[in-house]
Parts: C-alpha cells; structure tokens; sequence
C-alpha cells in the first residue's frame, strides 16, 4: 500500500489544496475578465448606434427646418440653420466612429464576433455624403 498522499503531512496536503483552488479561482477570474471585455466591446457597438441615431435626428432637424421655414425672410436664414444641423449630424457621426474604432484596436473580443472597423467607416463615409449632398441640394436645387 504506497500512497503518495498517505506519506504526506497534513499540512503539506493541506497546502496543496489551497493551491489548487487559488488556481481554480485564476482560471475563473480570468474567464469573467473575458467575458467583461465582451460586454464592454458590445456595448460600444450599442453606444455608436446611438450616436449614429443622434447624427440622423440631426440631420433630419436641419431638413425639416429648412421644409417648414423655407419661404422665410431673407432665404438665407433657413439654410444656414438647416446646414449647421447637417454639419452637426456629419460631426456626431464622425465623433462616434472614432471613438468605436479606437476601442475596438485596444481590445479584442473573444467569444463574440464583432463589427468590423470598416464597417464604422463606411457608415460614417455615407453619412457624410449624404449630408453633403443634403447641402448642396437645399443651396442649390430649393
């Protein structure tokens, strides 16, 4: 009958124990820790949808500005109003692709699949050609 953990003291088993089970507790920490980055990588994709939201509500602010007061005097006025609300929108957006883009290069995700950073790019891009398009329409078309 040779067991190891017979020949050991009591101590010394006890210490082993504990040591497994700090370990137990790293792996489990380091896992939690995994899944936060998650979180926090999911609610960035959350919180650019909500800044691209806040860019179209004021995109369209600065054309329904420009619907509702466009037989104004001088006609200036309401485009001017109407640009500015544009170029806030366009603004927003960019402000918002930064800052997504520069929290996906500090982490990585690693038990979910993410938007890609072109992906805010190209929404960002299309924005603002649409804005810009916006603005030479109501300068120049209306």
């Amino acid at each position: 009958m040779s067991d190891p953990d017979r020949k050991k003291p009591r101590s010394e088993k006890l210490a082993e124990k504990r040591t497994k089970k700090a370990k137990e507790r790293s792996d489990l920490a380091e896992e939690r820790t995994s899944f936060a980055e998650d979180r926090t990588l999911l609610a960035n994709e959350r919180t650019f949808a909500g800044w691209a939201k806040a860019s179209f509500a004021a995109i369209a602010l600065g054309l329904g500005f420009q619907a509702l007061f466009r037989r104004a005097e001088p006609v200036w006025v309401p485009k001017c109003v109407a640009t500015l609300f544009i170029l806030l929108g366009i603004a927003l957006i960019w402000l918002a692709e930064r800052r997504a883009v520069g929290l996906l290069n500090e982490r990585n995700g690693n038990h979910v699949n993410l938007t890609s950073p072109r992906t805010f790019l190209l929404l960002a891009i299309s924005v603002t050609v649409g804005g810009l398009v916006l603005i030479a329409s109501i300068w120049f078309l209306i």
